[in-house]
């Protein structure tokens, strides 16, 4: 698999993650109850940071290598950093709401960029397409 290709499939799985702990937070929120740390927040933010880590490296490679117009490093780290900071958040009701979705919207923006650069709108053809599924 090519590195465009790898970072197009982080790119989208961290969306899907994304996706996730926005759920995650609407959930708690709405009951008012915090999740285990153990068994819930530990298992979902490890898996974030993983991914997260991975995304990073691949994707600062590829700004290296194609230079895309309006990505930037700055915005990979900050968008790394927000990712891990969403994963445990999202588990706890006390969260601020207007700066839990304000973080979830730019780190959207920023992966939706990223994902829309690596093929100019286009997935990889060894990748199935999330909209024609």
């Amino acid at each position: 698999m090519d590195e465009q290709s790898n970072l197009w499939i982080l790119t989208s799985e961290l969306l899907k993650l994304v996706q996730q702990a926005d759920e995650v937070y609407e959930t708690v929120r709405s009951t008012g109850k915090e999740m285990d740390f153990y068994t819930e927040v530990k298992p979902f933010a490890d898996k974030m940071k993983s991914l997260s880590d991975e995304w990073e490296a691949e994707a600062k490679k590829w700004l290296m290598s194609q230079k895309p117009k309006y990505i930037h490093k700055q915005q990979i780290t900050a968008t790394l950093e927000n990712l891990q900071i969403i994963a445990v958040q999202a588990f706890f009701p006390k969260t601020s709401y207007s700066r839990f979705k304000q973080t979830v919207h730019s780190v959207e923006y920023v992966l939706n960029e990223v994902k829309r650069n690596v093929h100019d709108g286009e997935s990889p053809k060894n990748v199935i397409n999330d909209n024609e599924s």
